[in-house]
């Protein structure tokens, strides 16, 4: 069975679905895919069932009712890969702002030593396209309002392209996790250094989605803001098992 397993949540994904998992499939490393889709009304779920018949046992779909949040979907999503022993676990989005060939350095980065990978828009500069400045603002001092208020080194606290080794997530207490949003990545990583896992940025160039809409809202922005102070108190309170 292959090792590495890509989680991709969807929402309303139709225009950039298929070319993504078709991407993902031609890289030459075998990956297997799962799709979380939260019910997208335009039949993005759809077309991935239709593609499960050309990809058997590599491309596989879990359907929810409805928008329940990014951070719910990549913890059913981590518990699928945990029971089928995967060893590499990828977070990605569907839009083509995370370049599909950079799986394969993650994946690298990991299996050269680190707990947790994340491909960083910030470790080595700025490296946005197509973003208007003030979203790119945004996401670089939210990153800085992270480290100053949880001590983490960590350049983009809020990437959402990472592989995790599986002892990582089978380590973290997954129920635990409070966030939905955004700040279900910061959480993420901040309990994966509190547990004492390798935690490595790898460059990338991020590039804004050109198909579709983006779910970015103020809602997610303020849980975001709001929860790294509530995460950090609450971990002062709270035992962090060391992994092994």
């Amino acid at each position: 069975m292959p090792d590495s397993l890509v989680i991709i949540p969807t929402y309303n994904e139709k225009e950039n679905i298929e070319r993504m998992i078709r991407k993902v499939f031609s890289l030459p490393h075998d990956f297997h895919l799962l799709i979380i889709d939260d019910g997208s009304p335009d039949g993005t779920g759809n077309i991935v069932k239709r593609l499960q018949a050309e990809f058997p046992e590599k491309l596989f779909i879990e359907e929810r009712s409805g928008k329940q949040g990014l951070g719910t979907a990549y913890i059913l999503g981590f518990k699928w890969a945990v029971s089928y022993k995967y060893d590499y676990i990828f977070e990605m989005d569907a839009d083509f702002s995370h370049n599909p060939n950079d799986l394969l350095r993650l994946r690298e980065t990991c299996a050269e030593g680190a707990d947790m990978a994340i491909g960083s828009r910030y470790v080595k500069g700025v490296n946005v396209v197509n973003w208007p400045m003030n979203r790119v603002l945004m996401s670089y001092y939210a990153s800085a309002y992270v480290r100053l208020i949880t001590g983490i080194e960590i350049k983009d606290a809020t990437a959402g392209f990472v592989c995790y080794k599986r002892k990582v997530l089978q380590t973290i207490r997954l129920d635990k996790i409070k966030f939905v949003g955004y700040a279900f990545q910061i959480e993420m990583k901040y309990t994966t250094l509190k547990h004492g896992f390798k935690v490595v940025e790898i460059p990338i160039i991020f590039t804004d989605r050109t198909e579709g809409v983006s779910k970015m809202s103020t809602r997610i922005f303020r849980e975001a803001f709001l929860g790294v102070i509530q995460m950090r108190i609450n971990s002062v309170f709270r035992k962090y098992p060391e992994g092994e």
